[in-house]
């Protein structure tokens, strides 16, 4: 991947002069002339390398420097002055210059100065990759898949991840939503602080506003002394809120708070703590049905949702099922010391056309239980297990053949429809919410059709010869 320096000069003769040197292939250069277009820049693209000016029009060097440490604090600056003075190149050190340089400059000097911060900053994000590939925990490799609709996910994090922006992750379980999440953090400035997760299901809404922004000692019973919230905890860092509609609506408005005014007040306490934490929130549920129901409120879905990241379920990239499956045959016989030598084609194209409710995470259960029971040999279409088999057989069994008697079509296709929801029933083991989303409903209108058909979650199939 090529690197990239930013050059920010007003005198056209130096500009000239520097683009010149630095048209190399190996370089993209971008160019300001003021230092709100430095500025500007900065906000907007990835930079390795900044060579600025130090007076310019506006915004002066300084002020570009400042920008850079905060925004992107991985880039090198190197400041250029016509105008040098000890309090100028100090202050240029002290918010962290990689060199300060007077003009008129030797011009072989600056192109070493740059090359030097150049190979600095890749050698940085190699170290940073490296230490987050050994964590295994960072990066988007842990993410699999090969299907357009995995790419979009991917390039879509890719393009965020080194900004701060609040990201909303939305899909079914078991899709890969706390994968995405780390990613963000990892591939993030923020990489090196703390990533801190929660499940807001998982604590009683009673404690969640401690668990979250801590509390003073006395604050309530059981309360022996003061402690830290998840946020404080997070300052510097990010902090990944998961199923973030089961929140309750007072505590939604308490988020809401922080996330405008970006400091917490712990429970029974008066003083505010300041905290700089990156917010990723996650959620299964529509949250546009959860706001028009009132479940959740319209102003904090706002703020949430400043980058939506939506993971398609596993039945719409069913391109990435052979290498998830191939992943998980190699994951489980390393771990679990088995020997399976691989997938028969007509196994794999069973799994292929299954729906899998249960996403990604349902998939892997699946193939971990074969690799521990069988633990060696191929894996064959008797292994999986009979719902699946089933399932695949479903539609060709479900449509009606039509004869030289002919048929109702009104009647056969409502008993196909009929028979599409039982199957999507049983799939979802009775969760209306997760038949709604098989069969692309809303869960308002799945429920009316429900009661229309005069059908129930009862109705789901048996077994199917």
């Amino acid at each position: 991947m090529k690197k990239s320096l930013l050059i920010a000069e007003d005198e056209e003769v130096t500009l000239a002069l520097l683009r010149n040197v630095f048209g190399r292939s190996d370089l993209v250069v971008h160019e300001a002339r003021t230092g709100e277009e430095a500025l500007q820049h900065i906000d907007q693209h990835p930079v390795d390398v900044i060579l600025t000016d130090l007076k310019m029009p506006g915004k002066d060097g300084l002020s570009v420097l400042a920008h850079a440490r905060k925004v992107r604090p991985g880039a090198e600056v190197i400041l250029m002055t016509g105008h040098a003075s000890v309090e100028s190149a100090v202050r240029a050190m002290k918010l962290g210059a990689f060199h300060y340089i007077t003009k008129p400059f030797d011009i072989d000097e600056v192109s070493q100065l740059v090359d030097r911060a150049l190979e600095l900053t890749s050698v940085r994000r190699e170290n940073v990759s490296l230490r987050s590939l050994a964590r295994g925990r960072g990066g988007l490799e842990n993410f699999i898949g090969v299907s357009d609709a995995t790419k979009e996910v991917l390039s879509l994090v890719r393009k965020v991840a080194d900004t701060d922006s609040t990201v909303l992750i939305t899909g079914e379980s078991g899709t890969g939503k706390e994968l995405i999440a780390r990613a963000l953090h990892y591939l993030s400035p923020r990489s090196e602080r703390m990533l801190v997760p929660i499940n807001c299901s998982a604590i009683p809404a009673e404690l969640l506003e401690s668990e979250l922004f801590g509390h003073v000692k006395g604050a309530f019973t059981g309360a022996h002394a003061a402690r830290a919230g998840k946020f404080e905890a997070a300052h510097n860092g990010t902090i990944f809120l998961d199923e973030i509609a089961e929140m309750s609506p007072s505590l939604q408005a308490k988020l809401l708070r922080v996330l405008q005014e970006k400091s917490v007040t712990p429970v029974g306490g008066n003083r505010a703590i300041q905290v700089d934490a990156r917010v990723i929130t996650a959620t299964n549920r529509d949250l546009d049905e959860e706001i028009s129901e009132g479940r959740f409120r319209s102003d904090l879905f706002f703020r949430l949702n400043v980058i939506p990241i939506r993971i398609p379920p596993l039945r719409d990239r069913r391109d990435d099922i052979p290498l998830l499956v191939e992943h998980f045959v190699g994951k489980y016989n390393r771990e679990k010391k088995r020997t399976l030598e691989g997938v028969r084609p007509e196994s794999l194209e069973i799994l292929r056309r299954y729906t899998w409710p249960g996403n990604v995470r349902e998939l892997e259960n699946l193939i971990e239980r074969i690799v521990v029971l069988k633990g060696s040999g191929w894996l064959e279409p008797s292994d999986i297990p009979e719902k699946i088999r089933r399932s695949e057989r479903f539609l060709e069994n479900a449509i009606p053949v039509l004869g030289d008697t002919g048929l109702d079509i009104k009647s056969a296709t409502e008993d196909f429809e009929n028979a599409l929801i039982r199957q999507a029933l049983h799939l979802s083991g009775g969760n209306k919410n997760r038949a709604a989303t098989l069969l692309g409903l809303k869960r308002t209108t799945f429920v009316e059709m429900l009661k229309r058909k005069s059908l129930d979650a009862g109705d789901a199939p048996g077994p199917l010869s």
